[in-house]
């Protein structure tokens, strides 16, 4: 059984055009330094706040899932599929599946904040095929009231995201002053991102930024000391592939 807690500092940070976008990285690249590294088909979660609107050049992508949530504000996205800008708006998801191959870049306005995470969906299968992406409008994943919390579900396929990724459970949690028990796979790993407020999981404190790591638990045990949201993803701890990380061995 295992909860283990990254504080803000502990995770790495990078930044772009002098420090008019700035990130801090749960799971960075290799050169970015930070505590935690890749595991199950979660290879990269970085939480970008823009200080000034600006843009991050043209750049390509291959083999990944590259999801982006905007949590605040708004940005427009570019790619060489479509060769045209997009807006996204807060609460609005994008899912970029790279393949083959394509280029994109994004302009994020003042005040936005955005969370781009990286799955690997088995690149030995996805590098054969061709690039695609969709958008997603916030209307289209509604809230649903539970016992103690508000909860947005991020569903796969038919039911909302389409992606090659398996495994996936994607929600995002709004708690007032609570506490309760979430139930969960024990044969599973689970990324909790604390957006805002002050939490405990299983005892263990969660401040904004804080990220915490879960395994091998069949419930985790959530006290909210106020007003706060949470973000959560799940993963199969076993794969039917190799990942990028296991084969490229960094």
């Amino acid at each position: 059984m295992s909860v283990q807690i990254f504080k803000k500092h502990q995770q790495a940070s990078g930044e772009f055009n002098g420090g008019e976008i700035v990130e801090n990285k749960p799971i960075g690249f290799p050169q970015d330094g930070g505590e935690l590294k890749p595991y199950s088909n979660l290879f990269y979660w970085a939480n970008a706040r823009a200080n000034q609107e600006s843009t991050i050049g043209l750049h390509p992508h291959r083999g990944f899932e590259i999801m982006s949530f905007v949590l605040q504000g708004k940005l427009e996205h570019f790619d060489t599929g479509s060769g045209k800008w997009s807006p996204l708006q807060a609460g609005d998801v994008q899912i970029i599946r790279a393949g083959r191959g394509i280029s994109h870049a994004e302009k994020l306005h003042e005040g936005a904040q955005m969370f781009q995470i990286w799955l690997d969906p088995g690149l030995q299968k996805t590098l054969q095929q061709d690039a695609s992406y969709n958008d997603y409008r916030k209307d289209e994943f509604s809230w649903k009231k539970k016992d103690h919390y508000m909860e947005k579900t991020f569903k796969k396929n038919d039911q909302g995201i389409e992606m090659d990724s398996e495994g996936m459970v994607i929600r995002q949690m709004k708690f007032i002053e609570s506490s309760f028990s979430l139930k969960i796979n024990r044969e599973s790993f689970y990324s909790f991102y604390l957006i805002n407020g002050k939490i405990s999981l299983n005892g263990k404190d969660m401040d904004a930024d804080d990220f915490a790591l879960v395994r091998s638990e069949k419930s985790i045990k959530i006290d909210a000391h106020r007003e706060s949201e949470l973000f959560m993803i799940g993963n199969p701890e076993r794969l039917g592939y190799e990942t990028y990380y296991q084969l490229s061995g960094y």
